[in-house]
């Protein structure tokens, strides 16, 4: 989670305004979100300092080994002192560092800080920028290991969050009967419903409701690394594959280091110069941000690939647990129609929570916006708080 960069005498004067509301609704929960919402922000300042440390406590890591049916996965434990209300399951999105990510850590640092005991898994595939049926069995699996462990899971339950399309996997794995009843909550955090339905909003622009949104090139060119062994010869595979992996990782550090982004930019220019065609063509659209010359190539080479229900919450068993839905209303990596729609699923089964909110774009909260925006995802944390 990117800091949030909301303007600050909104947020003071926002959290001012629940003093009513804390005094006869949720108290505890509302400070924990209002907390939390500061935290996450970074804000400063003494009224800031006092809101954001209100209940808090200390938090203490350790790395852990889960065994999965596909193996030992590293994963962290974040634990607040004193003990938690409850323990939930973050699953970062598509990204190398996995769960060193700072944004992550970060955002399960604040989370325990507020309460919460919070597990951050390494799934493999994540960090090579592969989205894969086996993500969800892995996510399956960490819950599976964690409620078992004593001092977790206090009730036999835990909550699973998803950050991007883990948010979406999260659903599926929490629909499934070997952990549906062991489900607290589930939240996706700029996640997908359908994931055919993101392919093809990334390689053509066009959302299901008949939208033109120009995706976000990140996501066009994770398309072209899960699909590259569909476009050029076996011998070209590997060397486009890391070409298109430094771009992607350059494109993480352009977040924190611009100077050291340039140069890893640089590298994957450098890298394209050495690849034969087809491969080179791909790159350089990949180097150029040239969306609309890669949208039209990968579209034909679709055909199977995402059809896994695994991989899409609704073509899978809906949970049995409350929702969360939370996306930012500009998101052009996994537009925010895809939650409305997932909630449009799910609306005869789970009791679903959804927040379309202009406060975040992809998973990242770094908008300037109303009161009234605040005060709405302010409540949002806090009926999650409750579960």
């Amino acid at each position: 989670m990117e800091t949030m960069r909301i303007n600050r005498k909104i947020i003071i004067l926002s959290m001012l305004a629940l003093g009513g509301a804390l005094a006869v609704h949720s108290a505890i929960n509302l400070s924990k979100a209002s907390g939390f919402i500061i935290r996450a922000a970074g804000m400063k300042g003494r009224w800031a300092g006092y809101l954001g440390s209100f209940r808090t406590h200390s938090v203490t890591t350790r790395d852990i080994a889960i065994p999965t049916r596909w193996g030992l996965i590293r994963a962290r434990v974040y634990v607040p002192e004193g003990g938690s209300s409850r323990a939930s399951l973050l699953t970062p999105g598509v990204h190398a560092l996995g769960m060193e990510e700072p944004r992550l850590v970060k955002l399960a640092h604040d989370l325990s800080a507020g309460g919460m005991t919070v597990i951050t898994p390494e799934l493999p595939d994540l960090l090579e920028y592969r989205i894969t049926p086996r993500l969800t069995d892995l996510i399956e699996d960490a819950v599976m290991w964690s409620i078992a462990q004593p001092g977790i899971a206090r009730d036999g339950k835990i909550g699973i969050m998803g950050i991007s399309f883990a948010g979406g996997l999260s659903m599926v794995a929490a629909g499934r009967p070997a952990i549906r009843d062991h489900v607290a909550f589930v939240l996706s955090f700029g996640g997908h419903g359908d994931f055919k339905r993101v392919l093809r909003y990334l390689c053509t622009g066009l959302q299901a409701d008949g939208v033109i949104r120009p995706p976000h090139d990140y996501g066009v060119v994770l398309i072209l690394l899960n699909i590259v062994d569909r476009l050029v010869p076996v011998e070209q595979i590997d060397p486009l594959r890391e070409a298109i992996r430094r771009f992607l990782w350059a494109s993480h550090v352009d977040m924190m280091d611009k100077p050291k982004a340039q140069q890893i930019f640089e590298h994957a220019r450098e890298m394209e110069k050495s690849l034969p065609e087809p491969a080179r063509g791909l790159m350089h659209a990949v180097n150029t941000r040239d969306v609309a010359a890669l949208g039209p190539r990968l579209s034909p080479r679709l055909v199977g690939f995402g059809d896994e229900p695994a991989l899409s919450p609704e073509r899978s068993p809906a949970p049995l647990c409350p929702v969360y839905l939370l996306h930012g209303a500009g998101d052009n990596v996994i537009p925010a129609i895809e939650s409305s729609s997932l909630a449009r699923h799910l609306d005869d089964g789970a009791k679903v929570h959804l927040l379309i909110t202009p406060l975040i774009t992809h998973a990242e909260m770094d908008r300037r916006k109303s009161a009234l925006d605040v005060w709405r995802l302010v409540r949002f944390w806090e009926r999650l708080f409750s579960e």
